[in-house]
């Protein structure tokens, strides 16, 4: 039986660096033998955060999310998944509401509150975590990136799987950026970069999917 591969991108601009990265994973994962679905988390029907009700406490629904909406079938699908790919670009230094959503709800029902920790039952799911940003990765250190990545590479690790992580800095955010007042940027490096580095990347992306099939 083919493995059931979940790819989820994170971010509302589909079509651009966060949903190309995350489609060639998944296209890496597809071409290698897995069985996998996209979803675009922000055409997804509406639905929230963690509400925190504690039903994913409770028998029966002990490590499952029980609020109902947008988000629920989704939820499903990754805890049944062979393995995870989840894409975010980075907003005002934290990963897009609508991921931060999809992670409190698919990652708290894990946490027990036991002496035993949070680590679920044999998390051995592979994950690979894409992030994105305009900021170069050269300040991701003193921006409080890097350490904002790791936790969520470490939480990842403890409650799903052995998690990898691409990152994409310095991306194109718009194809015209004579319609912006946007002073801090160097249009034509960062068109020079999507050009010669951001296909790397792709490659990469693909090759990591590919792996993880």
């Amino acid at each position: 039986m083919a493995k059931k591969i979940i790819a989820v991108n994170g971010s509302p601009r589909r079509g651009w660096n966060t949903s190309l990265l995350v489609s060639e994973a998944a296209k890496g994962a597809a071409e290698a033998g897995a069985e996998v679905e996209v979803v675009d988390l922000y055409r997804l029907e509406a639905f929230k955060g963690c509400v925190s009700c504690f039903g994913c406490k409770l028998p029966p629904n002990e490590k499952k999310c029980v609020l109902k909406d947008g988000l629920s079938e989704t939820l499903a699908k990754l805890r049944e998944a062979g393995g995870i790919i989840l894409g975010s670009p980075i907003y005002l230094g934290e990963l897009t509401a609508g991921f931060r959503a999809l992670y409190e709800r698919f990652i708290f029902p894990y946490v027990t509150y036991r002496k035993e920790g949070l680590r679920r039952e044999g998390a051995g799911v592979p994950v690979l975590l894409v992030v994105t940003s305009n900021c170069p990765e050269e300040a991701y250190g003193r921006t409080g990136y890097t350490d904002m990545v790791e936790r969520y590479k470490r939480t990842l690790e403890n409650c799903v799987g052995p998690t990898e992580v691409l990152i994409s800095a310095d991306t194109l955010q718009v194809n015209d950026y004579s319609r912006f007042n946007w002073t801090m940027f160097d249009p034509e490096a960062k068109k020079k970069r999507r050009e010669e580095v951001f296909p790397l990347e792709l490659k990469k992306a693909y090759e990591l999917g590919k792996a993880m099939a």
